[in-house]
């Protein structure tokens, strides 16, 4: 029995390189040397889902970056959560198939400050006990804005002397650079962008072309599939029907036949908010047919 077994193996392998669909799988209980073992096809389906969340964190001056930078900053944090990607892939219980692992979570800071989720410490003026006034404090920090540009271009122009050159002269104005932005970001504010990619698993099923897998809100980013405060995100299937069995179907007078299970390749869509994420043409073994190949006859 397992030298039959060994034979169809490789005639369904020779019969696949000329069918248009080489995913097939042995239906039922199959005996060999090592025992009976019982095959039921089955796909799951991989879902990867990138979300960025951006963070605007208002400065403490933003009230004064009209009346002493002549800008405009946003007056109120603000969280906005949006979809970037999608990936639909093969997977089966102990590996990935044509998988690549979920993306690791990026985060970056659209600014220069030191700091991510909090402003930089600016050392107060030692000289004096008091403390000053939101807008006075603003106006000395707008000041030293000003301040460090000019003594910025007098490096640049050399007035601030002929012994500032070379790597002295990059450090210095490195120096600057990070000093300014400190004190801008008090005006303007910052921004923080974050990526996370999550995977949800989908089992198809035959009487079912459409599955919510998870659900998305603006506000707060992926939700789960049962919280309607969301949005669907939705993976929407749609069987071909041309499953291919050319030169694999036994005859009726095949006295040794075994069950197979020939995929169907079915066109996988994610769709969320109207937009489509991604897209992907994956053998489903649900929408596909259950045929009879014929077994070696022995001699």
């Amino acid at each position: 029995m397992k030298r039959i077994l060994t034979t169809l193996a490789q005639a369904l392998c020779g019969a696949a390189v000329l069918a248009q669909n080489p995913y097939i799988a042995v239906v039922g209980a199959v005996e060999s040397a090592d025992g009976v073992t019982v095959s039921q096809p089955r796909t799951v389906l991989g879902v990867d889902v990138t979300v960025e969340r951006d963070v605007t964190l208002s400065g403490p001056y933003a009230r004064y970056a009209q009346k002493f930078l002549g800008v405009r900053a946003p007056l109120t944090d603000k969280t906005t959560w949006t979809i970037r990607d999608a990936r639909i892939s093969l997977l089966d219980s102990e590996s990935y198939l044509d998988a690549a692992p979920a993306a690791e979570a990026s985060r970056r800071v659209i600014s220069h400050a030191t700091a991510e989720d909090e402003f930089a410490r600016l050392q107060p003026d030692k000289t004096d006990m008091t403390a000053p006034a939101l807008e006075d404090a603003a106006r000395a920090a707008a000041n030293t804005i000003f301040s460090l540009r000019r003594h910025r271009l007098e490096l640049i122009t050399g007035e601030a002397g002929e012994n500032v050159f070379g790597e002295g002269l990059n450090a210095a104005l490195a120096e600057i650079a990070r000093l300014e932005q400190s004190y801008l970001e008090l005006f303007l504010g910052k921004r923080v962008v974050s990526t996370e990619t999550r995977r949800y698993a989908v089992y198809p099923q035959a009487d079912k072309k459409q599955y919510i897998v998870c659900r998305f809100s603006p506000a707060v980013g992926l939700l789960p599939e049962n919280d309607l405060s969301g949005d669907m995100v939705l993976l929407q299937i749609e069987p071909s029907g041309a499953t291919a069995t050319a030169g694999l179907e036994a005859g009726p007078k095949e006295p040794a036949v075994v069950q197979c299970r020939v995929a169907d390749p079915a066109v996988c869509t994610v769709i969320a908010g109207g937009r489509e994420y991604a897209r992907a043409v994956l053998p489903i073994f649900e929408f596909g047919r259950t045929i009879d190949v014929a077994l070696p006859r022995r001699k």
